[in-house]
């Protein structure tokens, strides 16, 4: 031991003495020091980083790491070419300094940090003479290699076989190397990394496959030069696929590796078709304006003379709102102008879309969904299938402001198209004005019991709009304004009082107030003149005039009603059924409305007919907000509501080991009796009621009774059905209403059921945008979820209604039946292997619905489609292979038959 310690300190004083001879003739010039202590470590240990500094005074600074003190006395020249930054450096195995040569040798998991450089390798060696790097990976006993050198500098990364790095220079030599730009793979023979950070490549190729030894298709090339976040220029490059070459070659080769976007052109689909000629479709431009807003242009063209132009723009800003605009014009041509099939039409579409971001005005809030379509637009270019089995469109832009939590104000436009009946109706602008409930009565310091008056609330709101309706053809025609243009004021105030009494009843009473302001109102008389209309003759007609002014149709009614619960309950001890629990709601109530058709209110006038009748009209009939009431009324009104369930024992429930099931929601008997009229008093009775008989199986149904007799004409009598044909009642009109939506898949056949639906939906919604933001995806019908094997959706509607035509005692039935089933679904075949499939048929009409087929193939980094529509107005087919990153959206091929070919 003493031997061993004499020998350090010998050695220890050797190093010192010969340091401080060299800090006396001030060498500049790095002195390497070896340290036995700092070797002695297993492979599982932290080496202690030792330290390579420039010594310039008698003192010998030991630190964990490689840097260099300058010291401000010292007046020596600095060293050409040295290591400026601070080098961190890191063995598993072992270091070892090599002070003649300046070298450091890392063996082992080696990591060498400097600057913003880091390279990690099996083995590195540091050579402080040319201040270069050499890193390099080792075979293990099967040959193959571990512990390859991985460099990264920024955000440029890559890997290779052996690296060679000047720190000087920022210069590398490289080879084998593989790394990732963007969405794409670039693997080289040779490589020269530049100062710039961009590479030169010798013998390489690029792909978007992750396959690194052996990727399923490539762009082989020589030579190409790689400009970080910016491009690859290749120069004469082909294509192979599974390492096999093929004829697709390119005299250069250019692909872009930069995650911002750019703007280029978009390379159309090419094709014939029988009834539209050659085409080319979905060429266009794409413009990146800048990070906020992009505008994508796309066109078609056909030989026939259809062409289309389809400008998309599309904006987001960040927590504050996000939107996108569209608006397309085509010239549809079908078949040659010689052929009998010819014809032409012009359409268009405009769509905009805008959402505000909740956080961003949490007062105010705008939002817009416009969706105008012509009624051949859908019919004649290619939109989705819910677009075509829709012929319904509604379009809608608000704005809605609120103060104080009470008073809240909506301006907005709507529009609703049918593109069946072209019938066209728009509003524009419309206001809303409502206040809160308010209880004006209500003491600000409770005092003691509350008063029943405190109750008193009171509603109000205000709406007023402009709005046309008629067909879309006359949409913009002049006369349109001043003939189908109807607006108006209305003002609605609700007052309402709720009480309890005899503490089991609720008494409510209420009075509704509603008053409209019109411009204008109409006058008709009639005219005895003599009209011949082609082959008829008219004697006499109803002529109407519009009179322009002010007008206010002010009306008012009260209600009032008592109604209670009673709950019964039967219990049983034994047996499948423990429990029947009954709520009865019984109802009665009274509604007064004054008569509003007197003259002294103004609201109705009259004419005499030819026949010497006195015809009475509204007004303002045809106007917004329906009619004054034009009678008196006083109706006393009663309603039974009834719901059943039952208690059976459940193994599930470990608490109270019983499951509640409900036989009926809702059993409800009602009518009236109108006190005010001189005949036919009684009104209706009507009954309805709904359950669920298993499930999303429910069932509704209703039907209508009239106490009075009808006449040979079917018409209601003022007489009894009990004293004309000895029955209580009899039946108008009756229906049955059954349907159910079913979803079946893997999970429900699976015991462990511990994720909810809700999250099961996040987390399928998270993928989706996930895989839609890596490949560039506009449409979610795109993603394939690979994660369920299997599932199928049943829709089933059955609705059958009966209306009883009478003549005196005989009835005849109108029978109508609705019965449709509606099926889709998706079932894995192989894990790569997805068909999806969606059809229906209808009973009634004894015909298919429409029926779709695809077929999806899983190629790693390519994908396949088939998609047909075997028959129908819809009949089609595609089919589509092509690379999976939006990168190379263009190297894709495509052949189709669409609808419109048939």
């Amino acid at each position: 031991m003493t031997n061993h310690l004499l020998r350090d300190k010998l050695l220890h004083f050797t190093w010192l003495f010969f340091l401080t001879v060299l800090s006396n003739v001030a060498i500049a010039e790095p002195v390497f020091c070896y340290y036995t202590d700092t070797l002695n470590t297993s492979k599982k240990d932290t080496v202690k980083l030792d330290t390579v500094a420039y010594l310039h005074d008698t003192t010998l600074n030991v630190r964990d790491t490689l840097t260099r003190l300058q010291d401000s006395t010292a007046k020596t020249k600095k060293p050409e070419k040295a290591i400026e930054d601070l080098i961190e450096r890191y063995a598993k195995d072992s270091i070892v300094q090599d002070i003649a040569d300046k070298k450091v040798y890392l063996y082992g998991d080696a990591q060498i940090k400097y600057g913003n450089i880091e390279l990690k390798a099996a083995n590195i060696i540091v050579n402080f003479k040319t201040n270069t790097v050499f890193a390099v990976g080792v075979k293990d006993s099967t040959g193959k290699v571990a512990g390859r050198p991985e460099f990264s500098q920024g955000d440029q990364k890559f890997e290779a076989d052996t690296i060679r790095y000047n720190f000087d220079s920022g210069k590398g030599y490289i080879n084998n190397i593989y790394t990732s730009d963007g969405q794409g793979y670039l693997l080289g023979e040779i490589v020269k990394k530049l100062p710039d950070n961009s590479i030169n490549v010798y013998k390489g190729r690029y792909t978007t496959c992750t396959l690194r030894d052996h990727p399923h298709f490539s762009f082989n090339f020589k030579k190409a030069r790689v400009i970080p976040d910016n491009k690859i220029v290749t120069g004469p490059a082909y294509m192979d696929v599974e390492g096999v070459p093929t004829p697709l070659a390119v005299p250069f080769g250019l692909f872009p590796n930069n995650t911002k976007r750019k703007s280029g052109l978009i390379i159309p689909t090419y094709g014939e078709s029988p009834t539209r000629g050659f085409y080319l479709e979905g060429g266009g431009y794409y413009w990146a304006i800048s990070d906020y807003m992009d505008l994508t242009v796309l066109g078609d063209i056909y030989s026939y003379g259809s062409w289309a132009v389809k400008p998309t723009f599309r904006y987001k800003k960040r927590y504050k709102f996000n939107g996108s605009f569209s608006a397309q014009y085509a010239v549809n041509v079908v078949s040659d102008k010689d052929s009998p099939d010819y014809s032409k039409s012009n359409d268009f579409m405009i769509r905009w879309t805008h959402a505000q971001d909740p956080k961003a005005r949490p007062n105010s809030r705008f939002n817009a969904n416009v969706n105008i379509v012509t009624s051949n637009y859908v019919k004649y270019n290619v939109t989705s299938i819910d677009d075509y089995l829709s012929n319904e469109f509604q379009s809608s832009i608000s704005y809605q402001t609120g103060w104080q939590g009470k008073y809240y104000l909506t301006a907005s436009a709507n529009h609703r198209q049918n593109t069946k009946t072209h019938d066209v109706s728009v509003t524009l602008p419309e206001l809303t004005f409502s206040v809160n409930r308010f209880y004006p009565l209500k003491r600000k310091k409770s005092d003691g019991k509350k008063r029943f008056y405190e109750d008193l609330a009171i509603t109000y709101s205000m709406n007023g709009r402009n709005e046309i309706s008629t067909v879309d053809s006359l949409l913009f025609a002049p006369q349109t304004l001043k003939n189908n243009m109807k607006n108006g004021i209305v003002h609605k105030l609700p007052i309402s009082l709720p009480m309890k009494v005899f503490k089991y009843f609720i008494w409510s009473n209420s009075m509704n107030v509603t008053d409209r302001m019109y411009a204008s109102h109409i006058e008709r008389y009639w005219v005895n003149d003599t009209i011949i209309d082609g082959n008829d003759t008219v004697v006499g007609f109803v002529k109407q005039d519009t009179v322009s002014g002010f007008n206010n149709v002010f009306d008012f009614s009260f209600s009032s009603s008592l109604s209670t619960k009673l709950y019964g309950m039967l219990r049983f001890k034994k047996g499948p059924v423990r429990a029947i629990r009954h709520v009865f709601t019984p109802s009665v109530n009274f509604n007064y409305t004054p008569e509003f058709g007197n003259n002294k209110w103004g609201y109705y006038d009259s004419y005499i007919d030819g026949d010497g009748e006195e015809i009475f009209y509204y007004k303002y009939d045809g106007y917004l907000y329906g009619k004054a009431p034009q009678y008196k009324s006083g109706r006393v009104g009663f309603s039974f509501s009834n719901t059943l369930e039952i208690k059976v024992p459940s193994k599930k429930d470990t608490v109270t080991g019983m499951k509640k099931i409900v036989l009926l929601k809702s059993l409800n008997v009602s009518g009236n009796y109108d006190l005010a009229k001189d005949s036919l008093n009684m009104s209706y009775l009507t009954v309805t009621g709904r359950t669920t008989l298993w499930k999303n199986l429910d069932l509704k149904f209703g039907a209508q009774f009239d106490p009075y007799a009808a006449d040979s004409m079917g018409r209601r009598i003022n007489v009894t059905n009990w004293e004309m044909n000895k029955r209580l009642l009899r039946k108008t009109h009756s229906n049955w209403a059954l349907s159910f939506h079913f979803r079946l898949s893997d999970k429900d056949f699976k015991k462990d059921k511990k994720t909810t639906g809700a999250k099961k939906q996040i987390a399928g919604n998270d993928k989706t945008k996930a895989f839609m933001d890596e490949y560039e995806l506009d449409d979610p019908n795109d993603y394939i979820d690979w994660n369920i094997p299997w599932s199928l959706d049943l829709n089933y509607t059955f609705n059958y209604v009966t209306t009883y035509k009478w003549s005196y005692d005989q009835k005849t039935p109108e029978r109508r039946l609705v019965n449709t089933l509606g099926f889709s679904g998706q079932i894995n075949i192989t894990p790569k292997w997805k068909v999806t499939f969606r059809s229906g048929y209808d009973f009634t009409g004894k015909q298919i619905s429409l029926t779709s087929l695809s077929l999806y193939r899983d190629l790693h980094c390519w994908e396949m489609r088939f998609n047909v529509i075997p028959f129908g107005p819809r009949q089609s087919w595609n089919f589509s292979i092509n690379v999976k990153s939006g990168l190379l959206q263009d190297l894709k091929l495509n052949k189709k038959k669409d609808f419109r070919d048939y």
